[in-house]
């Protein structure tokens, strides 16, 4: 994920890269002084309005400015997609990452039911849904509880809550997947074709979200696998 502290540093790398001060930047950019002083030194987060400007002042990519790649054209999502994902009146709108994240992993897991859809197997299709409806509302109920909302609207009571039944579940569902995927590959069944250039054809815009949620993943699970050995 990217942090703010990377969107500070690389915001301010690139006024000084322009050879602008803070002051003609902000200028340009339709804020005050001050306002560019705090974006650039992490003590706010900006809106969307805000990094769409950014992007085209210092022409870079989103993901670029937001620390997400180190290609300045964007090798992943841009600030058009971003925008696009922020409906009118939506909460999105206030938050760059938290937009940014949630068109990542809706793009992710559109190209993942896109796949299984190909395939055709009904089992995988609802195993798959049940292990991310169940994650997601064990995330929801999480916030649910720490703003303080009654926990009645739920049917499951808090202590089986707390006993992981979300995880349980998801468990369940996940061997249930892989034993849905194994009987395919049993029976020979011709698989979708998976390969980068497949992909991209296929999923134009989608899976360079693909892509970019399992490196990140794939990072991140890496580091922790080798602090565990």
């Amino acid at each position: 994920m990217a942090s703010t502290s990377e969107f500070s540093r690389t915001l301010s790398l690139l006024r000084r890269e322009r050879g602008v001060s803070q002051r003609t930047a902000a200028g340009d950019l339709g804020i005050s002084q001050a306002l560019l002083s705090h974006y650039e030194n992490g003590v706010r987060e900006p809106g969307l309005s805000f990094v769409v400007r950014a992007c085209d002042y210092y022409n870079v990519s989103a993901d670029f400015i937001l620390g997400r790649t180190l290609s300045r054209e964007g090798s992943m999502l841009t600030k058009e997609e971003i925008l696009n994902a922020a409906e009118p009146g939506n909460i999105l709108q206030g938050s760059v990452m938290a937009t940014l994240q949630s068109k990542l992993l809706s793009g992710a897991i559109g190209v993942l039911f896109g796949l299984l859809g190909k395939l055709g197997d009904k089992t995988a299709i609802n195993a798959a849904a049940s292990y991310l409806g169940s994650a997601v509302y064990q995330l929801y109920r999480h916030l649910y509880r720490a703003a303080g909302a009654n926990e009645g609207y739920f049917a499951l009571d808090p202590a089986a809550c707390a006993m992981d039944m979300a995880g349980a579940d998801m468990k369940l569902a996940e061997n249930e997947y892989d034993h849905a995927l194994r009987i395919q590959e049993e029976g020979k069944t011709a698989f979708p074709d998976m390969s980068p250039e497949a992909l991209r054809q296929d999923y134009p815009g989608r899976c360079q979200s693909l892509t970019q949620v399992l490196s990140t993943a794939d990072t991140r699970l890496n580091a922790l696998s080798r602090k565990l050995r």
